[in-house]
């Protein structure tokens, strides 16, 4: 994957994907929050993290899904939490998925999404894609209940206080199918993950957890756990490496 970044790259994970996809992301240049950023983030009760960066579980969210990209064919696909929306970008320019509709709880950070999404429009041939402010506190349009294929998610499982709603969102936005599935990538970060993995149960349903799902991925981060690459010199594990967990209504074939 080759990516043009407008502003200073701050993630960590650099890895080259199989095939070119030439993409454009728009982000913000401050490392410092605004008073609106404070303001948006009361009056909407969710977290200012999208604005930061794009972070490396989203980075190596895309590298999973650009390396699977036949399982989104044809299918309709909702990224939750997105930040910015690369995974979402990324599964509209290269899996011929039917929709693709890239979400935030920040509308500050959909109007990045927004610009992010006509910047980059010619690569998505016949995808429909498009953003959408999506809060998961707050009950969803009749029309998006069990209408999704494939959910995916990065990173969206830190902030316990959100577990609930997050695990809620899910269940009421994944179409009842045994071929649809919620993909997410999220570090330990504590026990905030097995909190949620708990949450997911409570609402009867099913999960797999993974450690080592993608060669390049998991070498990589052996490589930095064991110190020989040493370009990441406060890595740690249970922050910053994304363990994957897919999601069912059912049990996994």
């Amino acid at each position: 994957m080759k990516m043009v970044w407008n502003a200073k790259e701050m993630s960590m994970f650099v890895i080259s994907c199989p095939v070119e996809v030439h993409r454009n992301l728009i982000y913000r240049r401050d490392d410092s929050l605004e008073l609106n950023d404070i303001e948006a983030s009361n009056r909407f009760n969710i977290d200012t993290t999208g604005l930061v960066c794009c972070w490396p579980s989203e980075e190596v969210l895309a590298f999973y899904c650009i390396n699977r990209s036949d399982m989104f064919r044809s299918k309709r696909v909702l990224e939750l939490g997105a930040g910015y929306g690369l995974a979402g970008l990324v599964i509209a320019a290269s899996a011929n998925a039917g929709e693709v509709v890239i979400s935030d709880g920040n509308p500050q950070v959909v109007g990045y999404i927004q610009q992010n999404i006509s910047i980059n429009a010619e690569t998505f041939g016949q995808t429909k894609v498009k953003p959408m402010t999506l809060h998961w506190d707050q009950e969803q349009a009749s029309d998006m209940l069990n209408s999704f294929d494939i959910i995916v998610a990065s990173d969206c499982t830190f902030f316990k206080q959100f577990h609930q709603s997050l695990a809620r969102t899910v269940k009421s936005l994944l179409k009842h199918s045994e071929t649809s599935q919620a993909i997410f990538l999220s570090p330990k970060r504590g026990d905030s993950l097995n909190k949620f993995l708990d949450i997911i149960k409570e609402y009867d349903l099913c999960y797999e957890l993974i450690e080592n799902y993608d060669p390049t991925v998991w070498n990589l981060h052996r490589s930095y756990v064991a110190g020989d690459d040493t370009s990441w010199p406060n890595y740690n594990e249970e922050h910053c490496y994304p363990l994957l967990v897919r999601i069912t209504f059912g049990h996994f074939v």
